[in-house]
């Protein structure tokens, strides 16, 4: 990754952190540049371009571009006014505007497509959506839905779980019920230690004809809890 790109992305979290932009979406609509282009660069698998570039030194304009360019100077212009930008894009906070956050709905194998820290769900992942106000009180991320019987009867096929990204795995909540993405396929189960062995964690079922097993720890790439359910008769 190249010097320009290293500043491009400090630019990013720099505008996350003002709250001018919230997402990678939104980050891509305000630079006119695709979604999966800004994921690929957030996750160091290519260098911001040249239009990109050009179109973030358009956009913001308190951005310094000899600092971008060149590292010369600091990131913020000193005569910007950078704090008409932020109230501009700042929007008044209420519980109504809350309520209204649309949680994504995605398959379980797209868990694979959520970063450490912040989500990334691309689009082409999003079966639907769903305005549920006690899941976004939460701090639910994403959806998935149930498919098979190994967690009946806490959960039946089709069941709305709610979930939320773990990123310090040093620490899990016992009994409690994951999604884990692994390289056994993703599976939904509840974690429980297993006795002088840190390295393995133990899966169970609320379905009884399925065995506990041991799996790695080392084998598991991302991890969520579930936080919520949702029904559907």
């Amino acid at each position: 990754m190249n010097d320009i790109t290293i500043r491009f992305l400090e630019v990013y979290e720099y505008l996350k952190t003002a709250k001018i932009i919230h997402t990678p979406k939104g980050f891509a609509n305000e630079i006119g540049v695709s979604t999966s282009l800004i994921t690929e660069i957030c996750k160091k698998r290519t260098n911001a371009g040249l239009t990109p570039i050009q179109n973030l030194i358009s956009r913001f304009e308190f951005i310094n571009p000899e600092w971008l360019l060149t590292g010369t100077g600091e990131m913020i212009k000193s005569d910007s006014k950078i704090e008409d930008e932020i109230l501009k894009n700042e929007p008044e906070k209420s519980f109504i505007q809350e309520s209204k956050t649309i949680i994504p709905l995605i398959p379980i194998e797209a868990m694979a497509g959520i970063g450490n820290g912040s989500v990334q769900i691309l689009e082409k992942d999003i079966i639907d959506g769903y305005v549920i106000p006690e899941f976004t009180q939460r701090g639910v991320e994403y959806i998935i839905r149930v498919s098979g019987s190994s967690m009946y009867p806490k959960y039946s096929s089709g069941d709305l779980l709610g979930c939320r990204t773990v990123t310090d795995t040093s620490f899990f909540q016992w009994g409690k019920i994951y999604v884990l993405d692994t390289d056994q396929g993703p599976m939904v189960k509840r974690l429980f230690p297993i006795a002088d062995n840190v390295d393995y964690l133990e899966c169970r079922s609320d379905n009884k004809e399925y065995p506990p097993f041991p799996i790695s720890k080392s084998s598991i790439y991302k991890i969520a809890i579930v936080v919520g359910v949702l029904r559907l008769e």
